[in-house]
């Protein structure tokens, strides 16, 4: 536990691979999976393999949007806060926060009425991070944005 880097209750973190650089999160141990607000998602199949397309405004509005796609990793079945369930997509992406890069599992969801456009929950922290609710932004403003996708196939 003591080698475990200490986030907040909220920081700013990029996913590289598809292209979302200083994006606000609000970290949540109560929450057992990640989710990624998008505007709007579609599936299709590329390579006789199912694969989701999305659309997402990261930042402020007016500031562009991303148009991304990833392969369906997963889709089950999630409960919300409110306990309404509901079917979502889940995608596997590389998450860079506090100097650390590894690959999560992030569902897509309507996060529209939501503070944070992304909640990263606590399968993402395992092993890792640990949580000062009393703390936020612990690691650094980074410069919201669009970064260019890449790919990266070496494991987290």
């Amino acid at each position: 536990m003591a080698n475990r880097i200490v986030l907040g209750w909220r920081e700013w973190v990029s996913m590289p691979g598809l292209g979302i650089v200083g994006l606000r999160a609000k970290i949540d141990t109560g929450a057992r999976s990640s989710a990624l607000h998008v505007d709007a998602q579609w599936r299709y199949v590329e390579g006789g393999a199912p694969w989701v397309g999305f659309r997402l405004s990261p930042g402020a509005i007016g500031a562009g949007s991303i148009e991304g796609c990833a392969p369906v990793h997963d889709e089950r079945e999630v409960t919300d806060s409110g306990g309404h369930r509901t079917q979502r997509v889940f995608v596997r992406a590389r998450l860079r926060l506090a100097g650390v890069e590894r690959e999560i599992e992030i569902n897509l969801a309507d996060r529209r009425g939501m503070r944070f456009p992304m909640l990263l929950g606590r399968t993402a922290m395992a092993r890792v991070f640990t949580v000062d609710p009393a703390r936020s932004f612990l690691h650094g403003k980074a410069a919201p944005g669009l970064a260019a996708p890449h790919s990266d196939p070496s494991p987290p």
